[in-house]
């Protein structure tokens, strides 16, 4: 589901027994390439495509994905120093075999666990580093007529400054793989998989608060993905400017898979 850009920077694949979903994170640059492409598209889809081979464990197909989108920005001429100008992406994959679960994250996107109890839980927490920018958002917003962007920009870089420092994302530094979480788990009692990018987050008023997740599953189990996407987009079209629901844009972009087990 594409948000507010003019392309959408999410990707997400499915092949054989691998699923996954990847957040191209938007260039605090205003560089594009061609057909009009966006670093974080071009990040987005490099990872996608490298764990799209599934012929290594994901450990390995992260390192190549990140070492794609190196690559894919030496081609391209993108100053490596600058780190502004770095393309990155979040990803979140899961394989399944017969009874087990092998899985990897990095940066925000998340995988959720349903059992047929009921219950549900993250395989691992997705980074935060954006609470900070938007409580700081949700203080100055009704003071200021500018948008987002322009009123946090010293913000913005500060926090995109600490890539691979302070919290995970592809973006070809070999530091990317310290940041990754990944691991293996019995399928026994999981029903159901949700991977999704942040876009598929209810928007929140107190971003200093945790999301509540409880109503995120419950509309997702009762009604589906399409119904949960909506629900969404309803709510942030009753705040375009993003000042009820302190966020980046009015609308994000989304990749979602639900995995029935």
């Amino acid at each position: 589901m594409t948000g507010t850009g003019n392309i959408n920077e999410d990707f997400l694949i499915t092949e054989g027994n691998l699923f996954g979903v990847f957040d191209g994170a938007t260039s605090l640059t205003p560089a594009t390439y061609e057909n009009g492409l966006t670093g974080g598209f071009l990040a987005s889809n490099a990872a996608a495509k490298a764990f799209k081979q599934n012929d290594r464990p994901l450990f390995e197909l992260a390192e190549r994905a990140n070492l794609r989108i190196r690559q894919a920005m030496i081609e391209r001429n993108v100053n490596l120093d600058d780190r502004g100008c770095l393309w990155s992406t979040s990803a979140a994959v899961v394989r399944i075999r017969s009874d087990t679960l092998e899985w990897a994250q990095i940066g925000d996107c998340r995988i959720i666990c349903i059992y047929t109890t009921g219950e549900y839980e993250f395989l691992c927490e997705g980074s935060n580093q954006d609470v900070e920018t938007l409580c700081l958002w949700k203080d100055i917003c009704r003071t200021t007529d500018a948008p987002i962007h322009e009123a946090m920009q010293n913000q913005l870089l500060k926090v995109r400054s600490g890539m691979n420092r302070d919290y995970g994302v592809f973006n070809g530094e070999p530091e990317a793989l310290n940041f990754l979480h990944s691991g293996e788990r019995q399928l026994a009692g999981i029903c159901q998989l949700l991977l999704f990018t942040d876009g598929l987050l209810l928007p929140n008023p107190t971003p200093e608060q945790q999301p509540d997740f409880d109503e995120h599953v419950d509309i997702f189990r009762q009604n589906g993905l399409q119904e949960l996407g909506d629900r969404i987009r309803t709510l942030e079209a009753t705040d375009m400017d993003c000042r009820i629901y302190p966020r980046f844009k009015a609308h994000d972009d989304i990749a979602a898979i639900a995995v029935h087990v």
